[in-house]
C-alpha cells in the first residue's frame, strides 16, 4: 500500500493525466481487491478494464485495455482507480486480507476434490467458456502428436475472418485477434516442449506465411502483431535447435525468407542467429545462395542487407565495400558508407580515395549542390586534419557556389579563417549572393541569402543597404532593424511601424504577442529619437481602434503601453 499516493500516481501519470483521472472518480464501478491488485471497470469514451498492481517489484504500477493505456502509458483511467482506492484506505488492508483468506479457501477446496469431481468441473468450464475449450483442445492435440488438428487450430486461430468486417480488422478488434494469434505461438512453441520440434519447425513457417498475409488486413496501431511476430520467430529457433534440421535445407530456407515476400519486418529473422544450428555446412550454403542473390540483384534491398549482414560477420571489409560499390549513389553518400568503413578497419588512406572519389564523381556530374553534405564535412575535416587546408577551402568554395545557402557560407567562412584567407574568399561568395539577390533568388526561408550572411557576418550596415536594393523578407526586415535600432532608430521605427500595421487587422493570442512585441520596440526607438508625444498618440489611437480585443488591451496594460 506503501507505493500507492497521490505523489506516485501523479508521477507515473504526469500532471495533466492525473488532472483528468479526477474527473473520472464517477466512472470507477466493480472495484475488486486482490492480494496485491486491485482491478476495475472505468466508462470513458468506451468501458475499459483496469488494473493496479499494488507490490511490483519496481513499485507501483497499473494496465489499462484504453489505447494510450495498452501504448504503455499510465492513463487517467489507472489515476481515477488509484484515487478511488486511495478515498477508502483504511478498509484495504482488511481487504487484501479478505482476498488472501478466498485464495486459499478456493485452493483448499480445489485440493481436497477427487480427480473425478476436478474433471466434471473443468468439463462444465470448458463447456460456458469457449476460449479455454479452444486452447485445451490445442493443448490435447498437441501432446498426443495430432499434427493434422494442431494446423487446423493454427489456421482458425490466424483467420482474421471471425474479426473482420468487410474484410479488415479494425482498432477495436484488433486486441482479440492479437490474443487469439499469441495462442497459436504458444501452441507451437508448445510442440518443442513436448518433443515435437521438427512438426513445430514445420508449423511455425506456416504461421509466419499466415500472419504476414493477415497483417495486411489488420489495424496494428499497437504493434501487437509486430510482438507475436517476433515471439514466433523465436519458437521457430527454439525449434531448429531442439530438432536440429537438414542444415543445408535450413540455409536455402532461412535465405527465401529473408529475400522473400515473408520479410516483412513481423519476424525479423536474422539468418545469423541460426549459426551454431547450421554449422560449417549450413553456413557454407547460406553464404553461397547469399551472393547468388546480391548478384543477381546487386540494387536490390534486402539482397544487399543480407550480403553485408553475411560479410561484417565473417570480418570481410572487402566484400562489405564490394556490396555498397555495386550500387554507388549519386549523391556520395554510398562513398561515405564505404569510407568510414575503411576508417573502422583502419585503412584511413583508401577511406580518403573513396570520399574523394564520391566530391569527385559529383563535381564530373556538375551536381555537387545535390552531394551528401556529411561527405563534405568529412572530407572537409580529413583535409584539416592532414594539414591540406587549400584543399578543405576549394572543396567549401565549391559547395558553396553550387548550393549558396547560409550553412554553406558558414562552413566557407569557418575554413577559410583557419587558413587565414577569409577576406579574399569573403569577398568572391558575396559577389555570388549579390547576383542572387538582384535575380530575385531567395533563401529557404524566403528573402536574399545574401542578407543572412551579412547579418551572421554582423554587418549591419552593409546589409541594409543590401535590403534598400534589393529587397528583403519580413523576417530579415524585422532582425536588421532590432540589429541596428541603437544606431539608426529612425529606420528602425519605420520596419517596426510597417511591420505592425497588418497584425492590427488580426485576431489571436499569437497575434497579439507579436503586435505587443513590436510596440516594445516601437517605445524603444521613440525614446532614442526624444518623440515621446508621438509615441503617445499612437498607442492612444491603437487603443481606441483595437479596445475590443481585451486580450491585446490586456498585453499592452502589462507592458505599461
Amino acid at each position: 500500500m506503501g507505493s500507492l499516493t497521490e505523489a506516485n500516481l501523479k508521477k507515473l501519470a504526469g500532471a495533466r493525466s492525473f488532472e483528468r483521472g479526477r474527473g473520472y472518480l464517477d466512472a470507477v464501478s466493480g472495484v475488486e481487491v486482490g492480494d496485491g491488485w486491485v482491478t476495475a471497470s472505468v466508462h470513458g469514451t468506451e468501458r475499459y478494464e483496469v488494473e493496479l498492481t499494488l507490490d511490483a517489484p519496481g513499485g507501483l504500477s497499473g494496465e489499462c485495455d484504453c489505447p494510450y493505456g495498452l501504448e504503455g502509458n499510465f492513463c487517467k483511467h489507472l489515476v481515477a482507480l488509484g484515487l478511488t482506492v486511495l478515498a477508502q484506505r483504511e478498509s484495504l488492508p482488511r481487504q487484501r486480507k479478505a482476498a488472501r483468506e478466498r485464495a486459499q479457501d478456493l485452493d483448499g477446496w480445489l485440493s481436497a476434490l477427487s480427480k473425478d469431481e476436478l474433471l466434471d468441473l473443468l468439463r462444465q468450464q470448458i463447456s460456458e467458456d469457449r476460449q479455454l475449450r479452444r486452447r485445451l483442445e490445442l493443448r490435447a492435440a498437441s501432446a498426443r502428436g495430432d499434427l493434422t488438428t494442431v494446423r487446423s487450430h493454427i489456421r482458425g486461430l490466424l483467420d482474421i475472418g471471425p474479426f473482420a468486417q468487410y474484410g479488415y480488422v479494425e482498432y477495436a478488434d484488433a486486441r482479440a485477434y492479437a490474443e487469439q494469434a499469441e495462442q497459436a505461438v504458444s501452441a507451437i512453441a508448445a510442440l518443442t516442449g513436448s518433443g515435437r520440434a521438427a512438426d513445430a519447425i514445420t508449423l511455425a513457417r506456416e504461421a509466419m506465411r499466415l500472419l504476414a498475409e493477415a497483417v495486411e488486413s489488420v489495424d496494428d496501431s499497437d504493434g501487437r502483431l509486430g510482438q507475436i511476430g517476433a515471439d514466433l520467430a523465436d519458437a521457430h529457433l527454439d525449434a531448429c535447435r531442439a530438432a536440429r534440421p537438414d542444415p543445408e535445407e535450413l540455409a536455402r530456407w532461412l535465405v527465401g525468407h529473408a529475400l522473400g515476400d515473408l520479410d516483412d519486418g513481423l519476424t525479423d529473422i536474422d539468418p545469423l542467429d541460426y549459426e551454431e544450428v547450421l554449422g560449417e555446412a549450413g553456413m557454407a550454403v547460406l553464404r553461397k545462395r547469399a551472393v547468388e542473390a546480391w548478384r543477381g540483384n546487386r540494387r536490390g534491398w534486402a539482397e544487399k542487407y543480407l550480403m553485408e549482414r553475411l560479410a561484417k560477420a565473417g570480418g570481410d571489409v572487402d566484400a562489405v565495400i564490394a556490396v555498397h560499390a555495386a550500387d554507388l549513389s549519386p549523391s556520395g553518400h554510398t562513398h561515405l558508407v564505404i569510407a568510414r568503413e575503411l576508417d573502422a578497419a583502419r585503412r584511413p588512406d583508401e577511406a580518403l580515395r573513396w570520399a574523394e572519389r564520391g566530391i569527385g564523381e559529383a563535381r564530373d556530374a556538375r551536381d555537387l549542390a545535390d552531394v551528401d553534405t556529411a561527405l563534405v564535412d568529412y572530407l572537409c575535416d580529413r583535409y584539416a586534419q592532414a594539414g591540406r587546408l587549400a584543399d578543405a577551402v576549394a572543396l567549401r568554395r565549391d559547395h558553396f557556389g553550387a548550393r549558396r545557402t547560409l550553412l554553406a557560407y558558414q562552413q566557407l567562412r569557418a575554413a577559410a579563417r583557419v587558413a587565414d584567407c577569409w577576406p579574399a574568399e569573403r569577398e568572391g561568395a558575396l559577389a555570388l549572393l549579390r547576383v542572387d539577390a538582384e535575380e530575385q533568388q531567395q533563401g529557404w526561408y524566403g528573402g536574399p541569402v545574401l542578407l543572412d550572411a551579412l547579418l551572421d557576418d554582423k554587418d549591419v550596415d552593409a546589409a541594409w543597404e543590401a535590403a534598400t536594393q534589393t529587397g528583403a523578407h519580413d523576417r530579415q526586415w524585422l532582425t536588421l532593424a532590432d540589429k541596428a535600432r541603437s544606431t539608426r532608430p529612425a529606420d528602425a521605427l519605420g520596419v517596426y511601424l510597417r511591420l505592425a500595421e497588418p497584425l492590427t487587422k488580426q485576431t489571436g493570442n499569437t497575434v497579439y504577442e507579436q503586435l505587443v512585441s513590436l510596440l516594445l520596440s516601437i517605445r524603444d526607438c521613440h525614446r532614442r529619437l526624444g518623440t515621446e508625444d508621438e509615441l503617445a498618440v499612437y498607442v492612444t489611437a491603437l487603443r481606441t481602434a483595437q479596445k475590443r480585443k481585451r486580450n491585446l488591451m490586456r498585453l499592452m496594460d502589462e507592458q505599461g503601453l
